[in-house]
């Protein structure tokens, strides 16, 4: 049985943009000649790799097991090459996707103090849902994901970043904002704008929720915090929004928190990958300066 590197990059190459002619271009090359590398790869190793579906490659059981071992296969040659080339050990591409909270108010100053440091190592980042980040780790889009809450996917593996938490907010014109506490049944008469299913903030809310109110009048559904909290600051709805989103708005005055004892909002931010994925530097790399940050800034860390 031989088979070639080449072979292999085109093998991840296809599985990564699940088609023949978008694979050729990424690694210049014909696609015919791409083709080609994978029929001789299936015919070394007696198996398919793929099958068609619609318009799309699809893995087989077989290419689903052989990926993460040559992906591994594939970072080693790609680390070796940079070594003996006397670049920094951390060079290369990184995919991160992470959560809106995350990427709106804590990641960009991660990513400077990344790009001071290691300014070869080149982070794709994405902005995503937890579900979606969860999707994107699980089908190999991205290398690292941050999602709000924890996942109990068992081809995930995580870490826990750190914690913060939700808050009730409404306009101070609203008639709630005079109140010192607001029950579980007031919540109930009001109006609410949330975030949308899918969502790692809304699965947190409907989570503390529970068993404690029957109904919740719901009128719209936005991905979008800043329109979320724009409706609220101006209009009579209530919504559920984390600790990092409505701080400045409620110093200002802007949105008043409210106090609904009855409910425990306590969330975790928590990083995300492929348990059968290799030993990645650069994935190491984002995930410690990303806990060092946090700490230097006070944020309750993932030990409190």
């Amino acid at each position: 049985m031989t088979f070639s590197f080449k072979q292999l990059a085109v093998f991840e190459a296809i599985a990564k943009t699940g088609n023949v002619s978008q694979a050729a271009d990424e690694l210049a090359l014909t696609q015919s000649a791409t083709s080609m590398a994978l029929m001789q790869l299936e015919k070394s190793l007696g198996k398919p790799l793929f099958e068609r579906k619609s318009k799309r490659m699809a893995l087989t059981t077989w290419g689903h097991w052989l990926r993460p071992k040559c992906k591994t296969i594939l970072h080693d040659i790609n680390q070796i090459e940079a070594s003996f080339a006397e670049q920094q050990i951390l060079n290369g591409d990184i995919r991160v996707a992470v959560s809106q909270t995350a990427a709106e108010h804590i990641f960009p100053s991660v990513i400077k103090n990344i790009d001071a440091d290691y300014p070869q190592l080149r982070i794709a980042l994405s902005v995503k849902n937890s579900e979606q980040v969860i999707e994107g780790i699980r089908n190999y889009q991205y290398d690292l994901g941050v999602i709000e809450g924890n996942c109990d996917d068992s081809q995930i593996a995580q870490q826990i970043w750190c914690r913060d938490h939700l808050m009730i907010v409404a306009s101070k014109n609203h008639p709630y904002a005079r109140f010192k506490r607001v029950s579980l049944s007031q919540l109930e008469q009001a109006e609410w704008v949330l975030r949308e299913q899918g969502s790692g903030i809304r699965a947190i809310f409907e989570e503390a929720i529970e068993g404690h109110l029957d109904q919740l009048n719901v009128r719209r559904e936005f991905e979008q915090i800043r329109v979320i909290k724009s409706l609220v600051a101006s209009g009579t709805y209530l919504s559920c929004l984390p600790y990092f989103d409505v701080k400045h708005a409620i110093e200002n005055g802007n949105l008043i928190e409210l106090k609904v004892p009855a409910l425990n909002m306590r969330r975790s931010m928590t990083f995300i990958w492929r348990a059968d994925a290799i030993d990645n530097p650069l994935r190491d790399c984002i995930k410690s300066e990303s806990l060092r940050w946090i700490k230097s800034m006070q944020i309750e860390p993932v030990n409190s």
